[in-house]
């Protein structure tokens, strides 16, 4: 699970945040200025900072500029009220991976997150709750233990949290992981989901049947 670390003196920006993040299935610490986010990196180790520019005792500028000089592979995306493009282009030039400007889209910040993940070499991992899912060795991590599960319901799960939310068809399902030529019956289908339904009752998330349409994974919050 990839940890986010929120850097805003407003705390209601940062529960807002952390909210939106946690229900994408990411972890969050938070520090309510830049000298406390420094202070904190080495022991949190986040995947990705993201940090308001305006902040009293040290200013996001100078906090991302720290942060390439001693943690150079950590990601940054930088909040600010500032649109203009000056501000963008310090804030890139002092390493920051991405910019979004106040007022944001929460949806729009969590997708910015997951693209720079992705850019950093994340892209090979998705989060079900608190389930991560790694495409590249085909397991599955849980509170830091690592398993296999069957192939066929590894892609099936992968597929369903791809994205969270989405109702995916019978048939797609059917289609994307037994292949166009299948020739089996949709019980098949039903049977693997109930296996993974199954195996992961306490992870932070649940497969709904739609009835009559086909099946979404839900994050719980």
């Amino acid at each position: 699970m990839s940890k986010i670390m929120i850097v805003d003196d407003d705390e209601y920006i940062r529960e807002l945040v952390a909210a939106f993040l946690k229900g994408a299935g990411f972890s969050v610490c938070e520090a309510a200025n830049g000298r406390l986010a420094l202070s904190r990196l080495d022991k949190e180790k986040p995947d990705l900072c993201v940090v308001l520019i305006m902040m009293p005792q040290m200013v996001g500028f100078e906090l991302c500029k720290y942060i390439r000089q001693y943690h150079e592979s950590l990601p940054v995306l930088i909040l600010t009220a500032k649109a203009d493009a000056s501000q963008k282009v310090k804030g890139f030039t002092l390493g920051a991976d991405d910019y979004l400007t106040k007022p944001f889209d929460p949806q729009e910040l969590v997708l910015r997150v997951k693209a720079i993940l992705r850019r950093c070499g994340s892209s090979s991992t998705i989060q079900a709750g608190a389930l991560s899912i790694d495409l590249d060795s085909r397991s599955i991590e849980f509170k830091g233990e690592k398993s296999d599960i069957p192939l066929k319901e590894f892609e099936l799960l992968s597929k369903l949290a791809s994205q969270p939310g989405k109702t995916f068809t019978r048939s797609s399902l059917i289609e994307d992981i037994w292949g166009y030529d299948f020739e089996g019956n949709e019980r098949t289908l039903d049977v693997h989901i109930n296996r993974l339904r199954e195996r992961f009752q306490e992870h932070g998330f649940k497969i709904t049947t739609i009835r009559g349409l086909g099946y979404r994974l839900e994050e719980l919050k």
